[in-house]
C-alpha cells in the first residue's frame, strides 16, 4: 500500500502517528502499535507524530501523559533519557479544538449537522439494532440558523451537561450503525489538563481523530480493527470537509488514509484496561509498574530490553487475522536478546554452606573468567575461591533419583571453574534442615583437570565464597495467571481464580558474587544456570541490591513441572507425556512437518449466532467421524454465498478452542492482503482429493503431531506462520519451499506476495 502510494507520487513523505489517550497507562498491547507506526515511517524514510488524542478531559491525566511519553521513548529510542523519537513537538488533539469547532459549524451550514436534544437513551432508542434500521430524530431537521444559534450558546456555556449535542446528518437506515447520525460534539463542563476551562464543550473522538489527521497531514493512519467499523465515518467527515478551506491536505485531495491491523492478544496475561485496574485496586499486583504486569512499565522494571520488545513485535507481524500470542513468544525473545548482552555471574538464590575441611586456613584464590564466553571485549571478571562458600540447596540431595549428577552424600562433584568437591558429611539442625556439607577437595582437579586414572565427574555446580559474597534480595518472578485465557475456563468468567500464587517469590538470604559489588540500577546480568536477572530500577542500589528475574534460561512452562528456582545444569525439564509420534516429532522434525494441513470441502457455512464476524464452517477433511466444525473470522471479509460448497485448506492439528459459545477443530487458511483490505481462501487446484495432505518441496513428508495442546507443541504454529507466504507468482510457500498435494500447488483467486494465516 505505502509502496504504491509512493510510486503513484499520492504521498512525496510518509507520515504516521501514535496517537494515545492519556487515561491510563501503555501496555504490550499498545507496543505493537508503537512499532509499527514509527517502524513504517522509518523503513520508508519519513516522519512519526507523538499526538494525544485529549478530547475527554473527565478521564484525563498529566501524569499518563508523562507515563506514556517516558514508555515510548524507551521503546522506540532505547533509553528513557534519549531524545524524543517523534517528529517535532509532542502534540495534543486540544491543540485544535478550535478547528473541530470550525468544522463542526461548516458541516452545520452544509446542512450534514445539526444539534440534538434527545437524551442519550431516546438517541440509543432512535439508533435502531444490527438487525434493525435507526428512526430519524424529530430534531434532525432543525434549521441551519437554529442549529448555528445552539451551537455556539452550547459553546458560551449556557446549558447543562447532556442538554444539547451536535450529531452527523449521514443516514439512520446504514447498515453501519456508526453511520447513523453519530454524536460529533457534547457539553462537559470539566477543567481541561492542557486548556483549562477555556472550553466547554469537546468533540467525539470519530470526529476529532480524522481531523486530527488531516491537519498534521498524516499518510497513513494505523489502527487496530475495532475501528474497521468506524472507517466509513472517519472518510465521511474529512471527504465533507474538503470545501471548508479549513485543512490544507483535504483541499489538495489527499486525505490520510486508515489501514487496520489485528490487536494483540497475550496468553498468561489481561490486556483489558478495566481487568488491569481490578488487579491495581485489588493489591494483587503492587500498582502499574509490578514486574508482573503487562503494561510497559512492568515489562521494562522486570528487565525485558526494548530490543525484546522490538523483536517480539516484529516477529508475531501485521496482519488483519487474529493472533492470540503465546506469552513464551516473548520470553523468547528476551533470551535470544540477553544471551548476547548480559554479562555472566554467580548467584546463589537458596544458600547452604559448603566448608572444605582439607583447604589451608586463611587462602583466598582468584579465577580469572571470562564475563561472557562469546564476547571477550566484555572482559573477565575475578572469582575469590576459599574454604567456605555457598551453594544452591538444590544442588545437594541425601537421596538422589536416578541421573543425579550433582552432590551427594559420599559423591563427587565439580564446582565450577575451580575444584572437585568430595560430601563427607552432612550437618542439620535440630528441624533436620541440611545447615552445611562438609567436603574434602583434590587439589589437581584446578579448573577443569581431571588426574590421571580418576573418573571423570559429570555434575558442575556454582558456588560463591561466603568471605567474599555480596548479600541480596532475588524477586523470583513468573506468569501472572496459571491459565493462558484468564477467566475462559470459569462460569463467571472470573480471571482472578486464575492468578498464579508463585508469581513472585522473595529470596532475602541470597548471594552474588563480587563483581556486581557496585553496578547500577538497570544492569542485566545471566545467573549462570539460574536465568536472566536485573538489577531492580526502583529499589536497587550499591550496598543493598535487589535483582528481578526477567526469565528463565529456557522455558520451563513447556514442562510437566513448574519452574524452579534453580534448573539444574545437567538436567532437562521434564516433558509432558505425548504420544510417540508427536515425542519423535518435538526431537526431531522441522515444525512444518509437525502441521496437520489437510485439502478440505466446505459442506456448509453460515453465520455465528452470537458473533456478526464470525462464521460457523461444516469442512470435510477427511475424518472418519465426518465433517468438522470450524469457526472462522471471515464474516466482513468473504460473503457467505461464496463460503458454500467449495475446496479450502484447512489446518487439523491445532488444539480446540471455544470461539463465542462454539468449539472450532482447526483453521481456514487464508492469504490477507492489507494494502488492498483483501482475504482470500487458500485453495488446492480444482479436483484435488479431500483429506490429503499438504506437503512442502524439500521438507520430506508431513509426520503431524495428533494435536498441539502441550505448551510447547502450541509453538509449532507461531514458529511457522511468519514463514508461511503468497509468492510473487502467487503460489503458497514456506521458507520459499512451494505447497503442493498431488494435483499440484496452492493460491488464493487473485492475492500473491503476501502473508497467510
Amino acid at each position: 500500500m505505502i509502496e504504491r502510494d509512493l510510486a503513484e507520487k499520492k504521498h512525496s513523505l510518509v507520515r504516521t502517528r501514535f496517537p494515545p489517550e492519556p487515561n491510563g497507562y501503555l501496555h504490550i498491547g499498545h507496543a505493537k502499535s508503537i512499532c509499527l507506526n514509527f517502524g513504517v515511517a522509518k523503513e520508508y524514510g519519513g516522519r512519526t507524530n507523538m499526538r494525544f488524542d485529549d478530547t475527554n478531559p473527565v478521564k484525563e491525566d498529566e501524569e499518563y501523559v508523562r507515563s506514556i511519553l517516558k514508555d515510548v521513548r524507551w521503546l522506540v529510542g532505547g533509553s528513557v533519557d534519549s531524545a524524543d523519537p517523534w517528529d517535532g513537538n509532542t502534540r495534543y488533539a486540544s491543540d485544535y479544538f478550535e478547528t473541530f469547532y470550525e468544522a463542526a459549524i461548516h458541516l452545520i451550514k452544509k446542512g450534514k449537522a445539526y444539534v440534538e436534544e434527545l437524551t442519550a437513551e431516546e438517541i440509543r432508542q432512535y439508533r435502531g439494532t444490527l438487525t434493525e434500521p435507526g428512526k430519524e430524530s424529530p430534531f434532525r431537521n432543525r434549521p441551519v440558523e437554529e442549529s448555528l444559534d445552539l451551537f455556539t450558546r452550547m459553546r458560551n456555556g449556557e446549558f447543562e451537561d447532556g442538554k444539547y449535542v451536535v450529531r452527523a446528518k449521514i443516514d439512520m437506515a446504514s447498515p453501519n450503525i456508526n453511520m447513523r447520525d453519530p454524536t460529533l460534539y457534547r457539553i462537559r463542563k470539566a477543567t481541561h489538563v492542557m486548556t483549562g476551562d477555556k472550553w466547554c464543550i469537546y468533540p467525539m473522538y470519530d470526529f476529532a481523530h480524522c481531523i486530527s489527521d488531516a491537519v498534521e497531514g498524516i499518510t497513513h493512519s494505523l489502527c487496530t480493527l475495532e475501528f474497521e467499523d468506524h472507517r466509513p465515518l472517519y472518510d465521511w467527515v474529512l471527504d465533507e470537509l474538503r470545501d471548508s478551506g479549513l485543512i490544507e491536505c483535504l483541499s489538495k485531495g489527499v486525505p490520510p488514509q486508515q489501514t487496520e491491523f489485528s490487536r494483540l492478544n497475550l496468553q498468561y496475561t489481561v490486556l483489558s484496561k478495566r481487568k488491569l485496574i481490578q488487579l491495581v485496586e485489588g493489591k494483587h499486583v503492587h500498582g502499574w509498574s509490578d514486574p508482573r504486569m503487562p503494561t510497559i512499565s512492568g515489562i521494562r522494571r522486570r528487565g525485558y530490553t526494548p530490543e525484546a520488545l522490538r523483536l517480539f513485535c516484529e516477529r508475531i507481524g501485521i496482519s488483519k487475522a487474529d493472533n492470540n500470542i503465546d506469552m513464551s513468544v516473548l520470553e523468547d525473545c528476551a533470551r535470544e536478546v540477553l544471551e548476547d548482552d548480559a554479562p555472566r555471574v554467580f548467584g546463589v538464590l537458596d544458600p547452604v554452606k559448603l566448608t572444605i575441611t582439607n583447604w589451608p586456613e586463611g587462602k583466598v584464590e582468584m579465577f580469572e573468567v571470562d564475563s561472557h564466553p562469546k564476547r571477550p571485549e566484555l572482559g573477565i571478571r575475578q572469582l575469590p575461591f576459599s574454604g567456605s562458600l555457598y551453594i544452591e540447596r538444590e544442588d545437594f540431595n541425601e537421596n538422589p533419583p536416578k541421573g543425579y549428577f550433582r552432590l551427594t552424600p559420599g559423591g563427587d562433584v565439580r564446582l565450577r571453574f575451580a575444584y572437585v568437591v568430595t560430601c563427607n558429611e552432612v550437618v542439620k539442625d535440630k528441624e533436620g534442615k541440611v545447615v552445611e556439607l562438609r567436603c574434602t577437595y583434590n587439589p589437581d582437579t584446578r579448573a577443569g583437570a581431571t588426574p590421571e586414572g580418576m573418573k571423570k565427574v559429570k555434575g558442575i555446580i556454582h558456588w560463591v565464597s561466603q568471605e567474599s559474597a555480596i548479600p541480596c534480595e532475588v524477586r523470583v518472578y513468573d506468569r501472572l495467571f496459571n491459565a493462558a485465557a484468564p477467566g475462559k475456563e470459569h462460569e463467571d468468567g472470573d480471571f482472578l481464580k486464575d492468578l498464579n500464587p508463585d508469581s513472585l517469590k522473595i529470596m532475602k538470604g541470597a548471594f552474588v558474587e563480587p563483581s556486581v559489588k557496585d553496578c547500577e540500577a538497570g544492569k542485566h546480568f545471566q545467573f549462570e544456570r539460574m536465568g536472566y536477572f536485573v538489577t531492580d530500577t526502583e529499589d536497587s542500589k550499591p550496598g543493598s541490591l535487589v535483582f528481578n528475574r526477567v526469565v528463565t534460561l529456557r522455558d520451563n512452562w513447556a514442562s510437566s513441572s513448574s519452574s524452579s528456582s534453580a534448573p539444574a545444569a545437567d538436567s532437562k525439564p521434564q516433558q509432558q507425556a505425548q504420544p510417540p509420534a508427536a515425542a519423535a516429532a518435538a526431537a526431531d522434525l522441522e515444525d512444518v512437518r509437525r502441521l496437520d494441513i489437510r485439502v478440505g470441502k466446505i459442506v456448509k457455512a453460515e453465520k455465528h449466532p452470537d458473533a456478526d464476524a464470525l462464521y460457523v464452517e461444516s469442512i470435510d477433511v477427511g475424518d472418519e467421524t465426518g465433517p468438522r466444525t470450524i469457526v472462522s473470522g471471515l464474516a466482513k471479509h468473504i460473503p457467505l454465498e461464496e463460503m458454500q460448497d467449495r475446496l479450502c485448506i484447512v489446518l487439523c492439528n491445532l488444539k480446540p478452542a471455544k470461539m463465542r459459545g462454539i468449539v472450532s477443530e482447526g483453521m481456514v487458511l487464508c492469504g490477507s492482503d492489507d494494502s488492498q483490505g483483501l482475504v482470500q481462501l487458500l485453495e488446492p487446484p480444482a479436483g484435488a482429493a479431500v483429506g490429503q495432505r499438504i506437503t512442502f518441496e524439500g521438507f520430506g513428508e508431513p509426520q503431524p503431531d495428533e494435536v498441539l495442546k502441550s505448551k510447547a507443541q502450541q509453538k509449532v504454529w507461531p514458529n511457522v506462520a511468519p514463514d508461511l507466504k503468497l509468492n510473487a507468482e502467487g503460489v503458497a510457500t514456506y521458507k520459499d519451499a512451494m505447497a503442493k498435494c498431488k494435483e499440484g500447488t496452492l493460491s488464493c483467486k487473485t492475492l500473491k506476495s503476501c502473508p497467510i494465516g
